[in-house]
């Protein structure tokens, strides 16, 4: 009879691990090509690249830029990561620039294996799944930062411990001895509980890094994913060598949901009583502290592996995708361009060879946003090698933007201070002997017509030097003229019928020839007598410009 009960409770759970299972298989496979519908926790997301040692890169993206092109708007739509790990590796690689034709070869591979190969994918995605507890985000933290260090009175630490495993053995003989070791059980609960602090930043990560370095020992048995990292075994062994010591800390993080069981005062007082907290909290720290590039390398893998299926799942759910084409020459040539986080976009195709683009046209007409779709297609070309466009080709490009700026009140500068420190930016990086590619939106809005057109014409014509490209927007239609030579003219356009403005935000050949922002004003009811001198105002400048052109 007991038997049989022990053999119904043992098939009743493997009842519910095979449900769990088969509902994990419908969830991965449902949601492959979605957007995750997450939360997104930048803060801890960007940790591990503002530590990262980039130096290699070939760039690394500012913040300006990143605000600039609404970067992080961008990562939440590439994102489909399953854990911490390589939400984190993902956006450190979408903004450190570097390109590794046998590594993108590599990539592809995978990709192709996790598009075509469902059963293989979601086998990956639930080991890798097991890294999506907020916890992970701090296993970062045991490699790129610096560990607590113990005090100079540790050594009573150690005393203190021996004393009492002494006094505990001696009771046995002398119950006299009970005193001593009750006395130092009362100095050892101050230091068992000045230590908690410390064990804090660590009773987290300690429980991840060992469920990490197990991920990767399975993700590593599959032939095609031991190709990213050939030698990482040794990092693993590596970690191994301290699991034993971690184990503590495992073991501690499964208590503290359990804070008024027995269970747990009888081993807070076994702790205590020999301090075992501090003990092998600095003892494990001292042996990690000389395997950061082993827990990096581990982590990297498992980061990698996790970002190429992100970028699968990514292209999944892309009507039209491409992979760039990257060139040794200056050209820039895109069809049927999209801007990624416009789901409705049009289209449009751009041309850029020996000169740069000079935009015109009306607010709202789609000037800003297509300087932000050719510069996020890219970044997520050098990047994840994706394009949202039919065929995209252009050369390896350093990429710099000054489209959102702002006045800098805490530092008592002004906005077109902050523009004129930035666009100097510009200028010293065009001198670098690099192809870089520079985005602009209206360049110096802070000052007044005449000098904004004269240092706009300046800055512009010094830009276009030194194999750089410019994508840049304008209202001054003196520009136009005054770098025809220089920069191929484009320009968006609107039309105003009745009450109403209507957009197509098509790219077209020429310099805008209507205007339409005092119509605008009429047809939204501006008293008549300032549409009237708005008009008069604007024709009598049209003939000064045209006279003294």
């Amino acid at each position: 009879m007991i038997k049989y009960i022990l053999f119904q409770i043992q098939y009743l759970f493997s009842q519910v691990k095979f449900n769990r299972k088969r509902e994990a298989t419908k969830r991965l496979k449902e949601s492959f090509g979605k957007i995750k519908e997450d939360s997104f926790d930048f803060e801890n997301i960007k940790s591990y690249f503002r530590k990262k040692e980039n130096t290699k890169a070939y760039q690394i993206l500012s913040d300006k830029t990143c605000n600039d092109l609404d970067f992080d708007e961008l990562f939440m739509l590439l994102d489909r990561t399953n854990s911490k790990v390589g939400q984190q590796y993902l956006y450190n690689h979408l903004r450190t620039i570097q390109l590794d034709e046998e590594q993108t070869k590599q990539n592809e591979a995978l990709l192709t294996e996790f598009s075509e190969n469902e059963a293989f994918r979601i086998s990956i995605q639930k080991k890798i799944e097991k890294l999506k507890n907020k916890d992970s985000y701090y296993i970062s933290t045991l490699f790129q930062e610096a560990h607590i260090r113990p005090p100079k009175w540790f050594f009573m630490v150690k005393l203190l411990s021996f004393t009492s495993i002494l006094s505990l053995l001696l009771c046995f003989f002398n119950t006299a001895f009970f005193l001593l070791l009750l006395g130092v059980f009362c100095v050892n609960i101050v230091i068992h509980y000045w230590n908690k602090n410390n064990l804090v930043a660590y009773v987290s990560s300690i429980p991840q890094l060992l469920k990490m370095n197990a991920v990767a020992s399975h993700l590593f048995v599959y032939p095609l994913l031991k190709k990213i990292n050939p030698d990482l075994p040794q990092s693993m062994k590596v970690i191994n060598e301290v699991k034993n010591r971690m184990f503590f800390f495992q073991l501690e993080a499964k208590l503290q949901g359990e804070f008024e069981t027995i269970a747990w005062f009888f081993f807070e007082i076994f702790k205590t009583l020999f301090l075992l907290e501090p003990l092998l909290l600095f003892g494990v720290l001292k042996r990690l502290d000389t395997k950061r590039e082993a827990i990096e390398n581990v982590f990297r893998f498992v980061g990698h592996i996790d970002m190429l299926v992100s970028i699968a799942s990514l292209r999944k759910g892309l009507d039209t995708y491409c992979l760039p084409n990257i060139s040794n020459d200056n050209t820039i040539v895109a069809n049927e361009i999209r801007h990624p986080l416009l789901f409705d976009c049009i289209p449009n195709d751009i041309t850029i060879t020996d000169k740069s683009i000079l935009l015109t046209g009306s607010n709202m007409s789609g000037k800003t946003t297509f300087i932000r779709t050719v510069g996020l297609n890219i970044i997520t070309g050098l990047t994840i090698n994706t394009c949202f466009a039919k065929s995209m080709r252009f050369p390896l490009l350093k990429l710099f933007s000054a489209i959102r700026i702002s006045d800098d009140l805490m530092n008592d500068k002004s906005y077109y201070f902050q523009e004129v420190l930035t666009i100097k930016q510009m200028l010293d990086e065009s001198v670098n002997g690099t192809k870089n590619l520079f985005l602009l939106d209206e360049l110096f809005k802070g000052t007044n017509t005449v000098e904004r057109i004269a240092a706009g014409k300046s800055v512009l014509s010094a830009l276009a030097k030194n194999n750089n490209t410019i994508l840049v927007s304008t209202h001054d239609i003196e520009l136009t003229d005054l770098l025809v030579n220089e920069y191929e003219l484009y320009h968006f356009s609107e039309t105003v019928e009745d009450k109403t403005v209507g957009f197509d935000y098509k790219l077209k050949e020429g310099k805008l020839k209507n205007r339409n922002a005092i119509k605008i004003l009429e047809i939204n009811e501006y008293p008549k007598e300032v549409v009237h001198e708005a008009i008069q105002i604007s024709k009598e400048w049209d003939q000064i410009y045209l006279k003294n052109k």
